[in-house]
């Protein structure tokens, strides 16, 4: 006998019930809400939300003017800057996609992303200037290798940090900006994807055994991981974020988009340096701050006093190579209250944490130092991480001893990888994502890394840890 469900007779998605999930919602949401509130702090500037959605707005309809659509590749090569913040909104508004490009790497690497990622526009600052024009000469050598518009980003901070490099771009992104006119946005609006599928950004991989991997991500999964950054760290609304992580990292692991969801204050910083950080701290009554164990350790070495007339308890997220004790204690002993989270580019940045329970407090600041250096669980929209049995997918004992490869599996997990179906299907085998991290399940369901699977050492028929 045919079964009919009641519950979907005429009962279909429309415009009255559903709408695409896209971080470019926050923005727009900020800007309604809290026009006046202070975004972006850079210098002597001070941006509003309202200013600053209105900037995109320009960015979007300028690359939109300039023939960037669905489908496109604009790449940034920038560091923390406002111009980089407000790409991370205008470039996917046109349906393109934002290549934020690691501004360490060489002009062989360079050249090759813009290739592969077949960047249409590049956002760039001078300070690169000698890697850009390296990576666009051999682009020009190509016989299909076409030169991207180019478009200079000029810092009015203009101060030590921001050494003065040659001009490479056909335009300032200033002027390029400056002339459009958002009357004709009623002929070509701002508007969500049609589709939560769709790509928003490419990020490439390091490539330490060949050339990176593109990595494809989609708005659907921006939108989650930027909303699970502030249930997983409890963030209020309105914290003062200051830029100490890359937003070329994982799209600055979702920061961007996380802080137009609670309409935040992001003060941006070219380049860490406690001498630079603790003033912007003091000064701007920063909240919160991400980072590497390094950047940490840099802080709490710094001299104290560098720290002098800051009292406020400090957030910060540590995530990339396991943390040592003896940061999570010293940034404890600093005023600075650690979480600790882990992921890949592939999963957005931060798509694990290490979640606090109430009985560690009474546990010494050794022991918290321990249980806190763990990856931990899956983040609150991640669907799961698990330490599995590389072969069969079996999950292995969780005694803490057993060493198997740790999957995810959820909406914050990529496309794939761009023009790859080879490693794409690798990295989904059996219905989870591979990171390659080999580590152990705790007890208490606690994820704790160990090593890459290529560091492993094998000995005797035992995988032993290089660490």
């Amino acid at each position: 006998m045919l079964r009919i469900n009641s519950y979907e007779l005429g009962l279909d998605k429309n415009a009255a019930n559903f709408i695409a999930l896209s971080p470019l919602s926050f923005i727009e949401r900020a800007a309604q809400v809290y026009p006046q509130r202070v975004a972006l702090i850079h210098g002597a500037l001070r941006q509003t939300w309202g200013q600053t959605f209105e900037r995109c707005r320009r960015l979007s309809l300028a690359l939109r003017q300039a023939g960037v659509g669905k489908g496109d590749t604009v790449a940034t090569m920038l560091p923390n800057v406002p111009a980089m913040f407000e790409a991370h909104f205008g470039v996917p508004a046109t349906g393109a996609v934002l290549n934020a490009l690691n501004t360490r790497l060489d002009a062989e690497a360079i050249a090759f992303m813009l290739q592969h990622g077949q960047a249409k526009v590049l956002l760039t600052d001078r300070e690169f200037a000698p890697v850009v024009e390296k990576a666009l000469a051999m682009l020009g050598a190509g016989s299909g290798d076409k030169r991207p518009l180019v478009i200079e980003v000029e810092d009015a901070t203009l101060d030590s940090s921001a050494p003065a490099g040659k001009t490479l771009g056909e335009i300032s992104y200033e002027a390029f900006i400056a002339g459009t006119d958002l009357a004709a946005e009623s002929a070509d609006p701002w508007t969500l994807p049609d589709d939560e599928w769709d790509a928003i950004a490419l990020n490439y991989t390091s490539g330490t055994t060949g050339n990176p991997k593109g990595v494809v991500t989609h708005h659907r999964g921006a939108y989650l991981n930027a909303a699970s950054n502030v249930i997983s760290w409890s963030l209020p609304q309105h914290p003062t974020y200051l830029w100490t992580l890359p937003m070329f990292h994982c799209n600055g692991w979702c920061f961007a988009w996380t802080m137009a969801l609670v309409a935040g204050t992001s003060v941006c910083l070219r380049r860490v340096d406690p001498a630079q950080i603790y003033p912007l701290i003091r000064e701007h009554h920063v909240t919160h701050l991400c980072g590497a164990p390094i950047v940490f350790s840099m802080l709490i070495n710094a001299p104290l006093a560098l720290r002098a007339g800051i009292t406020h308890t400090l957030k910060g997220l540590i995530a990339g190579a396991a943390p040592p004790a003896a940061v999570i204690e010293g940034c404890e002993a600093a005023g600075i209250e650690l979480t600790h989270v882990y992921g890949l580019t592939e999963v957005y940045g931060p798509a694990a944490v290490c979640a606090k329970q109430e009985s560690w407090a009474a546990l010494s600041s050794a022991e918290r130092a321990v249980l806190n250096g763990r990856q931990g669980v899956s983040s609150p929209l991640q669907q799961a991480v698990a330490v599995l049995d590389p072969e069969t997918l079996q999950p292995v004992p969780a005694d803490g001893q057993t060493m198997g490869e740790i999957f995810f599996r959820g909406n914050v997990v990529m496309k794939g990888y761009l023009k790859n179906p080879a490693a794409t299907e690798q990295a989904f085998a059996g219905g989870w994502f591979h990171t390659g991290d080999l580590g152990v399940l705790h007890p208490d369901g606690y994820v704790k890394i160990m090593d890459r699977s290529k560091d492993i050492i094998i000995s005797g028929g035992e995988n032993i840890s290089s660490l």
